[in-house]
């Protein structure tokens, strides 16, 4: 039977408010629940809130490297939890067991980064122009931020948020994305585990319209991070334009990768396959599309279907899987619209295109891996 998990305030383990939970479900396998986790709106971000404004003054005046000693002491909680973290990391999200433990990896390097940072907190100085004057500026916390993360980098996006509020003396509220829950649970169990003073972050479990549209909203919080969508990223902008707030984003992009006839084309068709179809293409870093140099294309794309054919798909805890599930039902409902939206557009596909089903695939968001020949520049795709 799947734990039960709760959000955190004030160093406390809480239930939501309205008592709703929802279900973590590994995108392989949906029968596979690896928890349930509470479903919080506005009450619950408020509360979060008020307990991130009373630890603040405190939090505030603790000498920068001793707040950053916090974070080299979860750096390392990660390096010995790293292969039992990977494991559950892609249970939950889905990518390979390798992509996972780069993931960890990179929130253990940021971990170590920031840590130093807290004796490097350096100001300025500058000559005065009146007499009798000396200038300096200092680094100074905003107060309460508000954080926001996906899914598909459950461990190191959000410590490229916590670790950088907690060195500079802001205190946090913190909300995973619904699909990845667990993962944040355990990041939140480092930190308290490693003495992490109450209130300093706080975690709220929920949707976004729910739970992270209040965080934005929300009169104490002096700033946002949001890493997601183009179209909440905008909406994000929007209200803390508004509303004064300090903000920081990180949304979609349409990325291209670009071979010219002097090319290696080998380590071309490796870096458009693995830039591609990594984390089944879901980051904000994916090569979406490819532009190749008409003396380059035949034997380009000659090289690029062999190797995408070779790709297996199935279980991200499979190790010679390379193309794991896409994180949700809803996901592989709009990959696969948004694959016959190209097909009527009259782009040609080369490979792939197609939902994967039968023994090992039935309990999965299952694609194959899909390759678009001629397309114009005014299509969706």
């Amino acid at each position: 039977m799947a734990d039960d998990y709760r959000n955190y305030v004030g160093g406390e383990w809480t239930e939501a408010s309205s008592g709703e939970r929802f279900e973590s479900r590994n995108p392989a396998n949906r029968d596979e629940v690896l928890g349930t986790f509470p479903r919080s709106a506005a009450e619950d971000v408020d509360r979060a809130v008020r307990s991130a404004r009373d630890a603040y003054p405190t939090w505030m005046a603790t000498p920068a490297p001793e707040r950053s000693d916090y974070l080299l002491r979860v750096g390392l909680l990660l390096e010995d939890r790293r292969e039992e973290w990977a494991e559950l990391m892609t249970r939950e999200m889905g990518k390979t067991l390798k992509e996972s433990r780069g993931d960890i990896q990179e929130g253990i390097d940021f971990l170590f980064y920031m840590a130093g940072e807290g004796r490097r907190m350096f100001g300025n100085t500058m000559p005065s122009e009146l007499r009798n004057k000396f200038s300096m500026t200092v680094r100074h916390p905003i107060g309460v931020v508000g954080l926001i993360t996906p899914w598909n980098f459950p461990i190191a996006i959000p410590t490229w948020k916590i670790a950088p509020a907690i060195v500079a003396g802001c205190t946090s509220v913190f909300k995973p994305a619904e699909d990845t829950p667990l993962l944040a649970t355990l990041l939140i169990q480092a930190f308290e585990e490693a003495g992490l003073p109450p209130g300093v972050l706080n975690l709220v479990h929920g949707y976004g319209e729910e739970c992270g549209a209040p965080i934005v909203e929300h009169p104490d919080v002096r700033g946002v991070s949001f890493t997601g969508s183009l179209e909440v990223g905008r909406w994000v902008n929007e209200r803390c334009g508004a509303l004064m707030k300090r903000c920081s984003l990180e949304l979609g992009s349409k990325n291209v990768l670009i071979v010219m006839p002097d090319a290696n084309l080998d380590l071309a068709v490796e870096s458009a396959a693995w830039g591609a179809f990594a984390t089944s293409g879901q980051r904000c870093t994916a090569t979406s599309r490819l532009v190749v140099h008409e003396d380059a294309r035949d034997a380009f794309t000659d090289r690029l279907l062999d190797r995408v054919s070779k790709m297996k798909v199935g279980s991200g805890l499979d190790p010679d899987v390379e193309l794991a599930p896409v994180i949700n039902e809803k996901q592989k409902q709009r990959v696969l619209e948004y694959i016959g939206i190209g097909r009527d557009e009259g782009a040609k596909v080369l490979t792939g295109g197609e939902e994967l089903t039968g023994d090992g695939y039935d309990k999965g968001n299952f694609i194959a891996p899909t390759v678009f020949d001629e397309m114009k520049p005014d299509m969706r795709i």
